[in-house]
Parts: C-alpha cells; structure tokens; sequence
C-alpha cells in the first residue's frame, strides 16, 4: 500500500501559498485492509476513509466511467490494481494531477508543474467533457488565480460541452454552490468572463449574460458597457471585503438595464424596478440562500434612491429605511449602503472618489433608531395612530439631523436629484 498527497494542496505548495486541506489517495489497498488499521469510512458513492488520527480524507484510487447526463452519472471502480496515473487521469486539470509520495518526489504524469509556471489552465483529459462541474470549477479557479488563462484546446472543449447541453443537466444547487465560492475569490469577475467566453453564462445566467454591449452615459459610465461596469462593481465588493450576500447584490443589481426599450439607451430611466424582477428570478431559479436573496433583491431596488443620499429629504430617507427593514435589520441596511458604494466606485475614474451618502444615511439610521417608539406609543390615546405618530418622531428627528448639518434655519436641501453625477448614473 502507497498513500500519496494530491491535488490542490500539491498545487498550492508549488505556487507558495498556505494550504488549507490536503487530500490524500491509497494506492493497492482495499476498504478491507484500510478498515483493519482504524480508518472510518464516510464516502457514498466511492471508498473514502477517515485517518484513525488526523482525520483527513484518504480517497482510494480509482477510475470512473461515464453513464448518464450530467455531473452525477458516473460510475466509480476501486481496486488494489488501480495505478497513482489511473487516478490522477480523471482529475479535471493538469495543475490538480499532481501527487507527492512519503519520499517527497513529486508524480507529474500530465505536465501540472508546467503548467503552473505558464499560468494555464489545461484539462488532464478529453474525460474532462464528461462532467459539466468542471466548467464551473475551472471559472472558479479562474476567480483564483485570475493570472491563469485558459488553454485554447479547454475552452474549445467547454464550449462543446456547452453546445452539447451538458451545462442545463447541472442542478441548482450545485450551480450555486460553485458560483457563491467564486463570488468569494479575490477576482470573481474572472469568473463571469471564463463563463462568458466559453457560452455556459447565457445557459446559466442569460440574464447577467445580455447585459454586455448594453451601453450607458459616458460622462457618468466612463467604462460604458453595463456588463462591464457590473465586473468592476464585482471587483470592488471583493476589495471591499464584503460578505457573500453584498456580492450577489453586487452581480445583480443592474439586470434590469438589459431590457431597456431600444429607443431609450443609453439611458435606463427607472431600471430599478425590472432589476428586482430579474433579481428575483435569478434567485429563486438557484436557490439562493435567504440572506443573499434579500439583500440582492434591496440593492436592484433602491440603489438607486441610495445614490440620491446626498439630496433626500428626511421624510424620504425615513421611508427608505422603513422600507429597509432597517430598524430590526440594521445590519442589512449597512451592508445595502456598502454595496452601493462599491456599485458607485465600480467605473472607470471613481475608484477613488468619496461616497458620503452612505455615511449620511448611517446618521440618518443612528437618528431614527434613536426615536422611543414605546414611549410614544404609552403617551398617544388613540391607538390606531401610533405608527403615524412614531413615523412623524422619525422624521423630526431626521430633521434635526440635516439642519444640523447645514446650520440652523438654512433648511433641507430638495428632493430632486439635483446635479449629483451618482444619482444621474443610475437614472439615466
């Protein structure tokens, strides 16, 4: 019996970066002998064993063979027989077909190391078309390491893949579970662009996927196509350090911009509206998870009204926080104002530029979270006009706070949107 050490934790050694997990494969054992010196089994659909100590996974070799549509409809075949190359022939990319043995001398059948120096992702193996999985995980990867390329011949194979069907065989859950990981990476925008190139986006998003070519005003969008505003917006979230649900709001929130009438671009007058529709849709197609959806489902909503921050009366902004839910969810209302910001600095030339409207609005929360509603509620007679009596409290005190920004007697500054460039962005 041989137990190597394969995969990603090979690839992140050899690349100088920490790794996480490491998985490990067991050459000419059966389940028998490895149940025999204390490994727990735990895999469904092939051998898998816990260490008696470590508890990491041991895998033992194996082959599979194609038998249905789909990622699940393969058949698995382990024996004492099956080789080390055997085993890493079935792995999706050269880079994660490299093994490590107890002597430390490295097992690199299908050129891995290669192509780690030449950044690119190659596939080990035609077999690589038989599980559409792997064109998510590779525009995974990609959001990764977003220095890699993908090789001429496997984005030729994917898009066959693609063209084959294989991509609408995947379940929902699955497409999520790749697509929040990649959501996660330090570039996620390198993932919708491998997904693009090789087709599997309009399949899986076509919604995301009509976004590119759609054009905007240049003197707000200086980037112009809302596809790739919506990439840089991606972007930004991550170095933000947003949370997966700011992320999705991010990728989502323009949707609607792709079914503006013709006649109108490049202005996408009132957009806010269909990009909650189509926000929803998505959503509800992947099965996202609740969290993500809600604050998805604000941001396509009310960036737009957030963008205006600057300019709202407080009866307005009290009813954008209402509407928020964000007296019992402040945390969300936060985490809306920090995707908006990165959906403001996510244009060419404002990655720098100040977004004060998510400091005022936080003011304007602070100020309405302040209002003791039960003792407005104890002091009022006729019941039925306590909520009109805490929204006014609300309002006044949201009052208070913009004259105290502009000095006594000066007054709120309209509810027009005025000359701010973010609100023009987003309403035209």
């Amino acid at each position: 019996m041989k137990i190597y050490c394969v995969g990603g934790a090979i690839r992140d050694e050899l690349l100088g970066l920490p790794v996480k997990d490491r998985d490990w494969v067991v050459v000419g054992a059966t389940p028998e002998s490895l149940l025999a010196q204390g490994y727990t089994p735990v895999g469904k659909d092939f051998p898998v064993f816990l260490h008696p100590r470590s508890h990491e996974e041991y895998a033992l070799a194996r082959t599979e063979r194609k038998t249905a549509p789909g990622y699940a409809g393969f058949v698995f075949h382990t024996a004492a027989d099956v080789t080390l190359e055997e085993d890493l022939a079935r792995r999706d990319l050269t880079i994660n077909a490299i093994a490590r043995g107890d002597d430390g001398v490295l097992v690199d059948p299908y050129g891995g190391r290669r192509d780690l120096e030449r950044r690119v992702f190659r596939n080990v193996s035609p077999a690589f078309a038989e599980d559409p999985v792997r064109i998510l995980r590779l525009a995974r990867f990609a959001a990764r390491f977003a220095d890699f390329t993908v090789a001429p011949e496997t984005l030729e194979l994917m898009r066959a893949m693609v063209a084959a069907g294989e991509v609408d065989a995947l379940v929902p859950e699955r497409v999520w579970q790749e697509i929040a990981r990649g959501l996660m990476e330090a570039r996620p925008a390198r993932m919708i662009e491998v997904l693009r190139d090789c087709g599997a986006l309009a399949r899986l998003l076509p919604e995301l996927d009509r976004l590119f070519g759609v054009p905007q005003p240049l003197q707000y969008h200086p980037e112009g196509d809302t596809g790739v505003h919506v990439l840089m917006v991606l972007d930004r979230a991550a170095t933000d350090g947003l949370a997966l649900p700011g992320r999705l709001a991010c990728l989502l929130h323009d949707l609607g911009k792709g079914v503006t009438p013709a006649e109108t671009l490049p202005h996408h007058y009132g957009h806010e509206a269909s990009s909650e529709k189509l926000a929803r849709d998505v959503c509800q197609r992947l099965k996202c998870p609740v969290d993500c959806r809600d604050l998805a489902l604000m941001m396509a909503r009310e960036h737009g009204i957030v963008h205006q921050g600057m300019s709202l009366r407080a009866e307005t902004m009290v009813k954008l926080i209402e509407r928020c839910d964000g007296l019992r969810r402040p945390e969300r209302f936060v985490a809306l104002l920090e995707a908006c910001a990165c959906d403001y600095r996510g244009r060419s030339t404002y990655a720098a530029r100040p977004y004060p409207q998510r400091e005022r609005l936080l003011a304007a929360l602070a100020a309405v979270r302040g209002v003791d509603a039960g003792a407005i509620a104890r002091g009022v007679a006729d019941k039925a006009r306590i909520p009109l009596e805490v929204h006014a409290a609300r309002v006044a005190a949201v009052r208070d706070l913009v004259r105290h920004e502009k000095g006594e007697g000066e007054g709120e500054r309209g509810g027009a949107c005025g000359s701010s460039s973010a609100c023009q962005a987003e309403t035209r």
